[in-house]
């Protein structure tokens, strides 16, 4: 699929996602616990469709190439949580190591409806998390984190996999602490 069919594929998605939640509303349905790993293979599809919606900078070998990674060397390897919606759905996972969000991701049908935002509340109040990569590419998640209160504080060339993807290294700031907590 060409650059020019995945952003049309994309708008169509966006079109027909649900109205989002306003930043005023919490996400009421959020459920937040531990993953099991009985769990790992719904997210890595959930890792996958995300990263499709979200990711249009990588190629197709990359997701290839990527999914068995999370599957059998990430996952297991993190402290992976998991939302789930009133339905027991998982709408979105996180996985973090000591105090660094590792990975974060939504499903699309998710996106902009506090999913993301509840999940790092719960990663910064509750396993306090300071400090994450995020892809340079990834405009929309450098904003959001930054909307969440934290900071650029470097750059790195390539991704964790030595791919040519940049990656800006954040720490959430201080002052950002407190208003994240009261959200």
């Amino acid at each position: 699929m060409t650059k020019k069919q995945r952003s049309k594929e994309l708008i169509v998605m966006q079109q027909n996602m649900p109205t989002p939640i306003t930043d005023s509303q919490k996400c009421p349905s959020c459920r937040i616990q531990a993953a099991r790993p009985e769990q790992y293979n719904e997210l890595v599809t959930l890792w996958e469709s995300s990263v499709r919606a979200s990711h249009d900078f990588l190629l197709q070998q990359d997701i290839d190439a990527l999914r068995p990674l999370v599957r059998e060397r990430y996952l297991p390897a993190l402290c992976v949580h998991i939302c789930c919606d009133a339905t027991g759905s998982i709408t979105g996972f996180m996985g973090t190591q000591g105090d660094r969000l590792e990975m974060l991701f939504v499903a699309p049908l998710q996106r902009g409806r506090g999913v993301g935002r509840a999940l790092l509340r719960y990663a910064v109040q509750n396993l306090k998390v300071t400090s994450l990569d995020v892809n340079e590419q990834n405009a929309q998640a450098c904003a959001f984190y930054q909307s969440m209160g934290f900071s650029v504080t470097g750059r790195s060339p390539l991704d964790g996999e030595g791919r040519p993807y940049p990656l800006l290294h954040m720490q959430l700031r201080q002052q950002a602490t407190r208003p994240l907590v009261d959200l």
